[in-house]
């Protein structure tokens, strides 16, 4: 039998803007408009692992924050069955709050019970294992020490669907080796992953399926090995660059997400 949909993109794009400081462009020039992600369509069943793989500025992060709903697309539509949890470095945490404080209104904004917050407080206190810090302002905490909470926070909230962009490169390896053992447990527990790292050999391990974004666009969907193997094909062929070929390279990728047409009066409606 067919698993249902957990996740759905219909040519889903979107768009940033951007100043430019450069003292030779002319005034109307200053302002640019580009593709954070372009025309991007996929599935994720329900119970799938997806990887999402992609060198620096190619949209991961922004894929991680229009997949939990934190930024909405401004093409296309998304379509998601159940609920989201986002666990990204300085990501869903109020810096001026202590950690307990930040559980409780997470909690809150969820509209969970007290009893439930102080279940979630409990376990929390237990995985995250930052002792007297959860007592501290989180603008105190190290990134590794941020990371051990939000993630702790949004794996005891236990989601439908949890999305981990980059959580784990950061921190000590054991507390990583401990995430990772939960993220099985909840994959054999049948929980819909997206799984965005920098580490090949985790995505390989951890995932069923990946994705390449690269440049903005969706380069490549499908069997987790066959786009590992393209994707380290490509890291493999970019190492092999001079610093003035892999500059050119990186620019030649901006200068094709840049939107031309500034004055098209769907922009100019999206941004004022």
């Amino acid at each position: 039998m067919e698993r249902e949909t957990a996740i759905q993109f219909k040519n889903v794009s979107k768009i940033y803007k951007l100043k430019r400081k450069d003292k030779d462009v002319t005034k109307d020039q200053k302002t640019q408009y580009f593709y954070a992600l372009k025309d991007i369509s996929f599935e994720v069943k329900k119970g799938q692992v997806l990887g999402i793989l992609g060198t620096n500025g190619s949209g991961k992060s922004t894929m991680a924050l229009v997949l939990s709903g934190i930024a909405s697309p401004d093409e296309g539509e998304i379509i998601v069955e159940g609920e989201q949890a986002l666990v990204a470095i300085n990501t869903g945490l109020n810096k001026e709050l202590t950690g307990l404080e930040n559980i409780e209104l997470k909690g809150a904004l969820l509209g969970l019970t007290q009893k439930k917050v102080r279940e979630i407080t409990d376990g929390v206190i237990e995985f995250a294992e930052i002792g007297d810090f959860l007592y501290q302002p989180v603008k105190k905490y190290s990134s590794g020490m941020k990371s051990r909470l939000g993630f702790s926070i949004n794996l005891c909230l236990n989601p439908d669907i949890l999305i981990i962009d980059e959580a784990l490169s950061v921190g000590d390896k054991g507390f990583a080796h401990k995430c990772l053992a939960r993220m099985n447990e909840l994959k054999e527990e049948g929980k819909t992953i997206i799984f965005i790292s920098h580490s090949l050999p985790q995505v390989r391990e951890f995932c069923d399926t990946a994705m390449w974004l690269e440049g903005g666009k969706m380069k490549e969907y499908g069997a987790i090995e066959d786009v590992c193997d393209h994707y380290a094909e490509y890291i493999e062929h970019y190492h092999t660059l001079t610093k003035a070929e892999k500059k050119a390279e990186r620019e030649e990728k901006f200068k094709e997400r840049i939107i031309k047409n500034r004055k098209v009066g769907w922009i100019d409606r999206l941004f004022g």
